[in-house]
Order: C-alpha cells, then sequence, then structure tokens
C-alpha cells in the first residue's frame, strides 16, 4: 500500500497507525486486568480477555499488511468485531465485581473511543476504493 499520510504524518508500518496504538495500550490494560482475576477464571474470562485483545491489534497489522484495501477493512471489522467482544468481557468482569467500577469505565470509554478511531480507519480506506474505481 506504501506510504499514506495520518493525522500525524506519514505511516510507514503498522506500527504508525494511532488506532493499533490505542489498541495496544488496551491490550496491555487487559493482559493486567486478566493476570488479576480470581482462580476460578482461568479457563473461562482470561482466556477470552486476552484473545480478543491480541485479535484487535494482530488484525490491524494484518490488513495493514495485505495488498487490497477490500482485505485491510475486512480485517479491520475482525478487529471491530473482537473491540465489542472486549467490551462484553469486562461488563461480565464488572457484574462479577471483579472490576472497580472506575477502571471498568475508563477502560470501556477507551474502548469506544477506539471503536471511533477504527470506523474513520475504515472510512479512509473505503474512499481509496473509491479513488482508485474512479482512476479506471
Amino acid at each position: 500500500m506504501g506510504t499514506k499520510k495520518s493525522g500525524k504524518g506519514e505511516v510507514r508500518h503498522f506500527t504508525d497507525l494511532v488506532v493499533w496504538q490505542r489498541a495496544r495500550m488496551i491490550r496491555n490494560r487487559i493482559y493486567e486486568i486478566a493476570a488479576g482475576l480470581p482462580v476460578v477464571e482461568r479457563y473461562n474470562l482470561t482466556p477470552q480477555l486476552t484473545r480478543a485483545a491480541c485479535s484487535v491489534t494482530a488484525n490491524i497489522a494484518e490488513g495493514y499488511g495485505r495488498y487490497h484495501y477490500k482485505e485491510n477493512i475486512q480485517f479491520c471489522r475482525q478487529a471491530r468485531g473482537s473491540l465489542y467482544e472486549l467490551q462484553d468481557h469486562l461488563i461480565a468482569c464488572n457484574d462479577l465485581k471483579y472490576l472497580d467500577d472506575i477502571i471498568f469505565n475508563e477502560l470501556f470509554d477507551d474502548i469506544k473511543e477506539t471503536i471511533k478511531i477504527l470506523d474513520g480507519y475504515i472510512r479512509f480506506l473505503q474512499d481509496g476504493i473509491r479513488k482508485n474505481e474512479n482512476l479506471k
């Protein structure tokens, strides 16, 4: 795909994407939370949280590495689904009193904001499809 412009300069690697950077911060926070869950959740919530968190960054990265905009968009949609999955798991953690309400609300809001940024990135990619189609 080459060099892309972003709000903060050129994007030469998926790690330059603001949405990936935010997803990385969320992933790291999720791992901290998962490490503090009770032992009874070792085979339930803990792996579900960490898999969903890893899925977000991995799908953004894999999509970036794809040659076509449409493939990238599909991987971004997978990442978006994983962000919503994370919200559901966090709600479960909060319902079970595994999370402090302040931490829950901050992380839930961070995920909502990341979804908005990811939606903007998807729109950017869709615009790229339209521009390419107009060149034909």
